[in-house]
């Protein structure tokens, strides 16, 4: 394995960026449109970058899962992004974005990546806002802005509740702007390998979903922007489109996969209708703004919720919080859901919800200035239910959202296969064990408009890169084993459908890899999980065709599940500690507290894949230089 070296400058946190970009060689703007760089994924974090490396001159191809990168899943976040311009004068700074980062993660993350995630955040909602992206503005015209969880200040920007949406629009124009001249967007494209060559990133070998035909994409760097992994556990609030097979085979061809096990539950959503739903809805966290979330106080009170009164409602987060309390991490208030629903307090069918309620904000605000802060929110839950969240309380409870966990990279980006490159939730830099409310966005364009063009010339600059063609004995290899994959999934004559595995896979992982893990349900898992593998390979079944199958598509990525969702059970039972959204329960306070352990596990697990062996770990120790690590405070 190559050396983990993350090249994090020396000298004060806050001046590292600047000097880590005046160190980095610069490429002149004759020689920028010789390069050619891939980018895979057309959400946020890819969009930004290929728009802004084919403003600089690069010849750019970006491969769109979708059939246009407007539908690409960063649509489906709906909260807002972060910022800290402390337009509301109470006392921020980027200093307090950066601890509060930091502190939200549980100190499992690098310091310099986060900090200069901070310090870029205003210059983002500055582009786009320039770009035109409709935030919400106060009465005199200044952006608006709430508060989410982990935070005492008010930093989130949001145009109501499509704020992904509408930031994908502003990169998407953007992108179009390029399109003419140095950028190709190609829809309906998957990945499905790496080229390496020369032990450098040279390309993809992707499979024209249309047509089936395997595509060879060449060029000089690789930049993969394809998300998260928390569509392993089948249920989750992911687009039923997301999946890890770009990371996944990236890590096959010798990528570095950091802290696997690091998956974050989103506290807000809706309770799952039943074994055969394929996904789950996302409530914007920007709800518990206004809304307070209870359940009742004893177990078993089935009655309506507004038949009990106050006095007999358990407001749970404002009485184990009350410095933040509707408004506490994803983690804290996912798994305070879970302990009261296991005390029998949990409302609605199966007694797996608690209630956020809006009433008190209905009082005191009026329904007209609820409809204009989440207006779409409202509908959708009451499109989703039935009933009306401003004269009924919302009924939620967490699901697998975001994976903090993705492929290593370095301070610059790139991952340890020299020219690929790795941005947004697909890398794992920027927030450690838990991720805050609205910092997905913000991670997602700060290394799509700010780093990569910064640090892919400095790659470009330096490397040696030969010219390469399809036939070329590394691309032929990628796509000689993609096309043996693809004919192995199209032989199956099972029984058993892809998505059937999956849920089976889903099931596993939620018991022993979920909200909380325990030693006897990980080493159950990781004995389970592989005898799964080995049944979905004997009694898979796959419809015939080679060009347009949906069927063929998921079976290859419930393959690779099979395969990360091995990984994140070893990585989870290697971490012997409980941090963030990784609570071991052997390692709990007597009030349910997560306990570090930071002589051991200040560091991040870094996996690497070995044919016919099993994984190897290795370390990566974080240091902070700035911040110490101390007991979260949010009590």
């Amino acid at each position: 394995m190559t050396a983990l070296r993350a090249h994090v400058p020396a000298g004060p946190l806050a001046d590292r960026w600047g000097r880590r970009q005046s160190e980095l060689a610069l490429v002149g703007p004759a020689r920028r449109r010789r390069h050619t760089v891939v980018v895979v994924g057309a959400g946020l974090a890819g969009a930004s970058a290929a728009a802004t490396l084919g403003e600089l001159g690069y010849q750019v191809r970006c491969l769109c899962l979708q059939d246009s990168p407007r539908r690409a899943h960063s649509v489906a976040a709906q909260g807002g992004i972060n910022a800290a311009k402390n337009y509301q004068n109470d006392g921020d700074s980027v200093e307090r974005l950066f601890h509060d980062t930091l502190e939200g993660g549980d100190f499992r993350s690098r310091e310099a990546n986060v900090y200069r995630l901070a310090e870029l955040s205003a210059r983002i909602v500055d582009q786009c806002a320039a770009q035109g992206v409709p935030f919400a503005r106060e009465y005199g015209g200044h952006l608006a802005n709430r508060s989410f969880g982990g935070t005492l200040v008010s930093r989130t920007f949001y145009a109501r509740g499509q704020t992904g949406q509408q930031l994908l629009l502003g990169a998407y124009q953007a992108l179009a702007r390029q399109s003419t001249a140095s950028v190709r967007v190609l829809p309906r494209r998957e990945m499905l390998d790496l080229v390496v060559a020369d032990g450098r990133a040279r390309g993809v070998i992707a499979r024209d979903l249309v047509s089936g035909a395997l595509e060879v994409h060449l060029g000089d760097a690789v930049v993969l922007a394809t998300g998260g992994y928390a569509s392993v556990f089948h249920l989750s609030t992911n687009a039923l489109s997301s999946n890890a097979t770009a990371i996944w085979r990236a890590h096959r061809r010798g990528a570095a996969f950091a802290n696997p096990c690091f998956v974050q539950f989103h506290p807000t959503c809706l309770p799952a209708g039943g074994p055969q739903q394929s996904k789950l809805i996302l409530m914007s966290e920007s709800l518990r703004n206004d809304g307070r979330i209870w359940v009742p106080r004893h177990p078993g009170d089935a009655r309506p919720p507004r038949d009990i009164p106050e006095a007999e409602r358990d407001h749970y987060l404002e009485r184990l919080y009350p410095r933040y309390g509707n408004l506490v991490p994803r983690d804290l208030a996912s798994r305070a859901a879970r302990a009261v629903c296991d005390q029998g307090r949990g409302v609605g069918p199966g007694g797996r919800g608690v209630y956020l309620d809006l009433g008190e904000a209905l009082a005191r605000l009026g329904p007209e200035v609820l409809r204009e802060r989440y207006g779409n929110l409202l509908e959708m839950y009451q499109r989703m239910t039935g009933d009306d969240p401003l004269q009924v309380p919302m009924r939620i409870y967490p699901a697998a959202h975001y994976s903090m966990g993705g492929l290593w990279v370095d301070y610059d980006l790139m991952s340890t296969v020299p020219g690929l490159f790795v941005a947004g939730e697909a890398n794992f830099s920027d927030h450690g064990a838990n991720r805050l409310g609205a910092s997905a966005l913000m991670q997602g364009l700060a290394d799509g408009y700010f780093i990569l063009p910064a640090t892919v010339p400095g790659y470009l600059a330096g490397a040696s890169l030969p010219a390469i063609d399809p036939e070329h004995p590394a691309v032929r290899e990628a796509r000689a084993d993609t096309g043996r994959r693809l004919e192995r999934l199209l032989a199956a004559r099972g029984r058993r459908t892809a998505d059937d595995f999956h849920r089976a896979l889903g099931a596993l992982l939620a018991d022993a890899c979920g909200l909380a893990r325990e030693r006897g349900r990980l080493e159950r898992a990781l004995r389970a999980i592989p005898a799964l593998r080995a049944e979905f390979w004997e009694d898979l079944r796959v419809p015939a065709g080679a060009d347009l199958n949906q069927e063929l598509e998921r079976a290859g990525r419930v393959a690779d599940f099979l395969e990360l969702g091995e990984l994140m059970c070893r990585d989870a039972l290697a971490r012997d500690e409980s941090c963030g959204c990784h609570l071991r329960e052997e390692h709990q306070s007597a009030d349910g507290e997560p306990i570090r352990d930071d002589a051991r596990f200040a560091h991040v697990a870094v996996w690497t894949h070995r044919p016919g062996q099993p994984p190897a770990r290795s370390e990566e120790p974080l240091a902070f230089d700035t911040v110490r690590p101390a007991r979260r405070s949010y009590r």
